[in-house]
């Protein structure tokens, strides 16, 4: 399985987490991103997103550059259990899959797939990484590709 890990657009600042949206200087570093994903020969079948506003709005830029579905996911904001994912993952088909998400948990997942681990990888905001798994569970995962804004 091929599985895409992406950080949310920079986001500004609002009273509530959940309605923070994408600041301009966020759907620039989105887009070019995007648009290293559709130069690649890992193109995502389907994005997973966080119900988050600036998740959504992240998932919509790069779904649109790239043709691509997107469905919304409750176990993947910022401070879920990543072995809610991992659940959801072994059940999944699609691949490339893309997963637009939050710190910690992008980077907490990054490390507990590519090392078995939860200390967390760092992920600056839009960066996405490309993970190929043989199988899905901790440390099975090989970090194959780094996408920066």
């Amino acid at each position: 399985m091929k599985l895409l890990i992406m950080r949310h657009g920079e986001a500004g600042w609002h009273a509530q987490d959940e309605r923070r949206e994408l600041t301009d200087a966020g759907r620039q570093q989105v887009a070019r991103v995007a648009a290293q994903l559709a130069e690649g020969d890992c193109r995502p079948e389907l994005i997973w997103c966080s119900p988050l506003v600036r998740a959504r709005q992240t998932a919509a830029i790069v779904a649109e550059r790239l043709n691509c579905p997107i469905e919304e996911k409750l176990f993947i904001t910022p401070d879920d259990d990543p072995a809610r994912c991992l659940d959801a993952l072994l059940a999944n088909t699609a691949s490339p899959l893309l997963l637009v998400s939050h710190m910690p948990l992008v980077g907490v997942l990054t490390s507990l797939l590519t090392e078995g681990h939860r200390r967390s990888s760092a992920f600056i905001t839009a960066q996405a990484v490309l993970l190929d798994m043989s199988a899905v569970g901790p440390g099975r995962a090989d970090l194959k590709s780094q996408f920066l804004p």
